[in-house]
């Protein structure tokens, strides 16, 4: 059986002895670039390799990018075979923000084409609570080739998002908290508020109090109410950088409602451009 979107711990702590299952630790924080490594070698799931946001999950930043531009597809799909990643290897990814940073390696083994990935559900504040094991040695990795197949259609660029929303063909789902949305507070970027026919879904509510994601059947009601009649796959999704709209796309494929996209650059890609109208309040 693959998993593709999640996998409880139960589930991962069978499977820790288990070659052909590798995961990932992306742990990190924004404000601080090096606390996710640090908080690796203190302790970290058996077998976890570390991903890192900025080293590994994005490329430079440059003056018309957003802050995490897409890693070069070649590069990325070389450390995954470095880490031990081939087509035959289920994937599970945590993080310690109910999947904020782990979907982004989520979404970017999709671009390359690797469909058994999937993220920890409750993440490693769930898996502590449960009493299950961590380490602090680093694995033993056998090397792999992994063989990128990129899937271009799922992302869009900043000119595909405004051809879209003016000729009112899709729709732009925001997964940034309601204050920045609006524009209220914008502790990241240059400029606040949104970009203009943007509806505004934070990825945060996608879970529930105990970390867990939402049962499929109620983020499915969650993202139809905003869709109506709007396809999946007319669906673009943007943030600040990139990394927690693909928390929305998983959410959303997880509900059953596949084929969304990512605008990779988002928000502070969208303001390096002054010619491009910003909006603000709801």
């Amino acid at each position: 059986m693959r998993f593709t979107t999640l996998v409880d711990t139960d589930t991962l702590f069978r499977q820790l002895d288990d070659s052909c299952w590798i995961v990932f630790d992306t742990r990190f924080v924004l404000s601080d670039a090096d606390a996710g490594e640090r908080a690796y070698a203190a302790g970290h799931i058996p077998g976890a390799r570390y991903a890192n946001l900025d080293k590994d999950l994005s490329a430079p930043q440059a003056t018309n990018s957003g802050r995490h531009p897409l890693p070069n597809p070649g590069t990325l799909a070389e450390k995954l075979g470095e880490w031990g990643v081939d087509k035959n290897k289920q994937v599970v990814i945590y993080d310690d923000a109910c999947g904020a940073m782990a979907a982004r390696l989520w979404w970017l083994m999709r671009w390359l084409g690797h469909e058994a990935v999937a993220v920890l559900d409750g993440g490693l504040h769930k898996w502590q609570d449960e009493g299950k094991p961590l380490t602090t040695m680093t694995p033993n990795i056998s090397p792999s080739h992994f063989f990128p197949e990129i899937s271009d259609d799922m992302c869009v660029t900043a000119d595909q998002v405004e051809a879209m929303l003016n000729n009112m063909s899709g729709q732009l789902i925001d997964a940034r908290a309601a204050k920045r949305f609006r524009g209220e507070q914008e502790p990241l970027d240059k400029v606040a508020g949104h970009v203009p026919g943007a509806v505004n879904l934070p990825y945060a509510e996608n879970i529930n109090i105990d970390g867990k994601f939402k049962p499929a059947d109620i983020l499915r009601d969650r993202y139809l109410n905003v869709l109506k009649d709007v396809k999946p796959t007319d669906v673009v999704h943007m943030c600040g950088s990139g990394v927690t709209a693909c928390h929305n796309l998983l959410a959303m494929e997880h509900a059953g409602l596949s084929g969304s996209k990512l605008y990779a650059g988002s928000w502070s890609e969208w303001i390096t451009d002054n010619r491009r109208p910003v909006a603000t309040g709801e």
